[in-house]
Order: C-alpha cells, then structure tokens, then sequence
C-alpha cells in the first residue's frame, strides 16, 4: 500500500528561496511581539510557559509550510 504522508519532502533540507528569509522575520516578529503581551498580561505560570512554548511552535511550523512549498521549476 502506497503511503500518503509526504515523508521525503518533510525529512528534507530545504533552502531557503529568494524572499523566505524576510518572511521567516516578518513571522518571527509578530510572535515576539505577542510573545511579550502575554508576558505582560499573564502571570508566571505553568500556562504562560505552554502558551510560549507554543507560539515558538507555531513559528516553527509557518516557516516550515514556507519552506517546504518546494523549489521552483
């Protein structure tokens, strides 16, 4: 049975490709920016440090739809 899951686009190296780069910043940026709110708005905690740790997971993942989009023909 043929498998679905792209599994030699997904455990490949992908270079970046002309324009990536500002759009990996332009995400980075938004997420420090609310990265820093929930650290002015919430408490120290167990959740605080979950919500952090998923806003860096949330930048992995955008910038990996970026670069796994394949490089141009």
């Amino acid at each position: 049975m043929a498998h679905t899951y792209p599994i030699d686009n997904n455990f490949t190296y992908h270079r970046p490709l002309e324009g990536d780069a500002d759009k990996f910043v332009q995400l980075r940026a938004k997420a420090k920016e609310f990265a820093a709110l929930c650290g002015e708005l919430c408490p120290e905690s167990r959740e605080l440090s979950v919500a952090r740790t998923n806003i860096e997971q949330a930048v992995f993942w955008a910038n990996a739809s970026i670069a796994r989009q394949g490089e141009p023909a």
